[in-house]
């Protein structure tokens, strides 16, 4: 069985924008490797590049968000083609939960399955929230999927998740592939019987 996931702690990396796609995420020259390995070094690979051509950072190059395991983001992240690569990039990067206005559906089912929590915020507090972390980089942030709540040193937010992902990460079962394989005895045990039968 996966490891249950209740809570999800550390600081933020704030990522300003609407309707940032998974290409901008990962951009596509990148969908022909063979495995995820080394995935995490072209993460919004073109932003960074013209960032730095506008002599600004992106904020996966910027250290004061080294370390973040939250990603703060605004409306309809994720949106666009269904490429696993994204969520994968940015998992082993460190992201182990996505706070958003909104996300595109795919790419939060593909999120689960890595075991990265997608929650919503809504539009004004997810923009309050940037703020603050653009501010104070080093602010500590807990969610905790029981409570459905955020909390910050002073304050606590209220949050939102569909159920369904939810009940996944809560109960420990969000990787069907390890669901698979934990079953297979059973599995192999109900085939000997049908293949018994005349």
């Amino acid at each position: 069985m996966n490891k249950r996931i209740e809570q999800i702690a550390g600081h933020a990396m704030p990522l300003r924008g609407d309707d940032i796609d998974t290409d901008q995420i990962m951009p596509a020259r990148h969908l022909k490797c063979i495995t995820f390995e080394g995935l995490e070094a072209h993460l919004f690979g073109d932003e960074r590049k013209l960032a730095r051509t506008q002599r600004r950072q992106h904020p996966i190059d910027d250290p004061r968000f080294a370390g973040a395991k939250i990603l703060l983001v605004n409306a309809n992240f994720g949106c666009g083609s269904s490429r696993e690569h994204a969520p994968q990039a940015l998992r082993r990067h460190g992201i182990r939960a996505i706070v958003g206005e909104s996300f595109g559906e795919i790419f939060a089912g593909n999120c689960v399955v890595l075991g990265i929590a997608c929650v919503q915020l809504p539009v004004d507090t997810a923009r309050q929230l940037q703020a603050r972390c653009e501010a104070q980089p080093a602010t500590p942030l807990r969610i905790d999927l029981l409570t459905m709540t955020l909390a910050l040193p002073d304050t606590t937010l209220a949050i939102a998740m569909r159920n369904g992902p939810r009940q996944q990460l809560l109960n420990g079962n969000w990787d069907s592939l390890s669901v698979l394989l934990q079953a297979s005895d059973e599995t192999r045990a109900r085939l000997a019987i049908l293949q018994s039968q005349p």
